[in-house]
């Protein structure tokens, strides 16, 4: 096993895709479609890296990020913003979130960036 990723986005086609691409790289994954979905899986599983949408219906990914940065705050996470959105990309940013991609993105980039940032 590589480590551990929750998938959180409230968009059910990306969650299927990310969940499938990471599965067959042989990481367990865990999927999210909002902030009380995630920070129960951050309890529970103690993820090692979260891909975290921003813009999500109720809770947004600031407050989830900040929630999940209370609950373990070594859980490294991935931002997924759609383009644009640079306050929120440095407001997560300094809250520990390691960097930012812009959708549509590159899958084999995000795979790259996990890889690298996932502790294995």
């Amino acid at each position: 096993m590589k480590g551990k990723i929750l998938i959180v986005d409230d968009q059910f086609g990306i969650r299927i895709l990310l969940n499938e691409v990471f599965q067959k790289e042989g990481y367990k994954t865990f999927q999210a479609a909002n902030g009380v979905q995630a920070l129960e899986i951050v309890t529970q599983e103690v993820p090692d890296l979260a891909l975290l949408d921003m813009k999500i219906p109720g809770m947004d990914g600031i407050e989830i990020l900040k929630r999940m940065k209370k609950l373990y705050k070594d859980i490294r996470v991935i931002i997924m913003t759609a383009y644009g959105e640079l306050d929120m990309i440095q407001e997560a940013k300094d809250l520990g979130a390691l960097t930012h991609f812009a959708k549509p993105f590159d899958i084999d980039d995000l795979r790259a960036a996990v890889k690298e940032y996932i502790i294995s």
